[in-house]
């Protein structure tokens, strides 16, 4: 094999992998491109970022990406791995997860704490769910200056199905007997409460 092919081949494997920054992230296509800066001499243009199926991020702009050239060339060339040192969680311990942002919101996978949920001061939702089912063995607690629902309330769902509206109505309407009354015999019933729930 001649020196020069030999060159070729030496090149080809060193351009293999490099590191870059990120300038900009187009994120409106079926795959999501970006145009990076691998040094003073070489920023390449529309270089698409490979993500894990179900989990899809725009990294900021300045964040580290490692590159993958297919065959060495570098007009060629994937995004396989990104980082953002400015945001990025540290301190986790071995085995924990977290999704974050930039602005701060978290999901943490703890170790040992369960899982927690940093909103950051912004709203949470779950939308267009048919059944949201909470299984916790000993307690859901709520601290928060108020509990607002557009609906009815069930408690005892699996037994008496009645709603607290239904059952606010009950108490409201309800009557005592008042027995033994003196004289004669009658039995009359009170009114309904002065004070109503």
């Amino acid at each position: 094999m001649s020196r020069q092919l030999l060159d070729r081949a030496a090149r080809r494997i060193l351009n293999l992998i490099g590191r870059a920054r990120i300038n900009l992230i187009d994120d409106t296509g079926p795959v999501q491109m970006a145009q990076v800066t691998v040094n003073d001499l070489e920023t390449i243009d529309k270089v698409p970022v490979v993500q894990a199926f179900g989990f899809g991020s725009n990294p900021p702009n300045g964040s580290d990406v490692a590159l993958v050239f297919v065959g060495g060339d570098r007009s060629n060339g994937v995004v396989v791995a990104t980082n953002s040192q400015k945001y990025r969680v540290r301190n986790l311990a071995p085995g924990e997860s977290v999704i974050y942002t930039q602005d701060g919101k978290q999901i943490y996978l703890t170790a040992s704490g369960g899982i927690k949920v940093a909103a950051n001061g912004q709203p949470v939702e779950v939308d267009n769910a048919t059944t949201v089912t909470i299984n916790a063995a000993t307690k859901i607690r709520m601290v928060t200056p108020r509990l607002e629902c557009t609906g009815d309330i069930v408690d005892n769902c699996d037994t008496t199905g009645r709603s607290m509206a239904a059952d606010r109505v009950i108490f409201d309407e309800h009557e005592h007997p008042v027995v033994n009354v003196q004289t004669g015999g009658s039995t009359i019933n009170t009114g309904t409460p002065t004070v109503t729930e």
